[in-house]
């Protein structure tokens, strides 16, 4: 397990810092979508809304229910960007769920979730692969910045290769297609993107030794500067059959030994567990793709 200790910074940090504040600008401004059009407000009993002409999604949680949407469109590989605001203040219990899933019983799934806090404590960022209903392949970290006092964004993307999780167009953690070695990878199902706030005091904040404040409810995180250049499946066709990889670059996109030196700095400064390193709960061997 990695540790989070607040080492000095370096050159190197402060131009992986700098490139993060221009990704945000970037995708902010290139990005024109419409909430109403991209999502469906699924729960919650009008504690999710649409907001400024579609421009803002805030989802909300109190003491009787939390909140959550989908996506309308179905994808099959794509990059997915969203910025969100997480719940500011004494979040400790809450849980933003944010992620790519299909339906059944052997369903894919590709998470983001941020599991709230005390005040002033960092929110720890959870993610996970889950591939024929099979998952367990957590990796978690903090920040390096507060991801309650503005918009950051959140970027998943998913091809044959690999799936790349990205904080502000800096890669945190790749999970390779490693078939070849008989590990299990999303590629045949289309999935939804869904969000959803909702209280897990019983595991969520120090394994459930903090519990939900409920007087600092409703709890609220924000959404905005949705972009998805993916693939939509509608009838059982894609929307990228006849789409060449010059115009999709994300379809045959890796990491490159630069953004393999964000991962590798991001992993070493932020990184607070990591399955792959985890000998006591997989006493018979770790998986076979961490050998990788």
């Amino acid at each position: 397990m990695a540790s989070s200790s607040s080492s000095s910074s370096s050159s190197s940090s402060s131009s992986f810092l700098m490139v993060s504040l221009l990704a945000v600008v970037l995708i902010g401004v290139a990005s024109a979508s419409n909430m109403y059009n991209d999502f469906d407000i699924t729960w919650g009993d009008g504690r999710g809304k649409v907001l400024n002409n579609g421009e803002l999604l805030t989802l909300s949680l109190d003491k009787t229910s939390g909140s959550g949407f989908k996506s309308k469109n179905e994808y099959l590989f794509g990059k997915i960007d969203m910025q969100l605001k997480l719940v500011a203040g004494n979040s400790a219990g809450t849980v933003t769920a944010y992620y790519l899933s299909s339906q059944g019983a052997t369903w894919d799934e590709i998470d983001f979730e941020f599991l709230g806090n005390l005040s002033g404590d960092p929110y720890t960022v959870h993610t996970n692969v889950f591939s024929q209903g099979k998952g367990n392949r957590e990796q978690q970290f903090h920040l390096w910045f507060d991801p309650t006092a503005d918009f950051h964004t959140y970027s998943i993307l998913w091809n044959l290769h690999g799936i790349i999780f990205s904080v502000d167009n800096i890669p945190i953690r790749e999970f390779k297609n490693s078939e070849s070695i008989g590990v299990l990878f999303p590629k045949n199902q289309p999935m939804r993107i869904y969000s959803s706030l909702w209280n897990a005091d019983d595991w969520a904040t120090r394994g459930g030794l903090i519990k939900t404040d409920w007087t600092n409810a409703p709890f609220t995180a924000s959404y905005e500067n949705f972009n998805a250049d993916a693939c939509v499946i509608s009838s059982g066709t894609s929307s990228c059959g006849s789409t060449s990889n010059n115009e999709k670059y994300w379809l045959s996109q890796e990491l490159d030994s630069t953004s393999q030196e964000k991962v590798t700095w991001v992993q070493k400064n932020y990184m607070i567990y990591n399955y792959c390193t985890d000998t006591k709960r997989f006493p018979q061997g770790l998986p076979k793709e961490c050998t990788i």
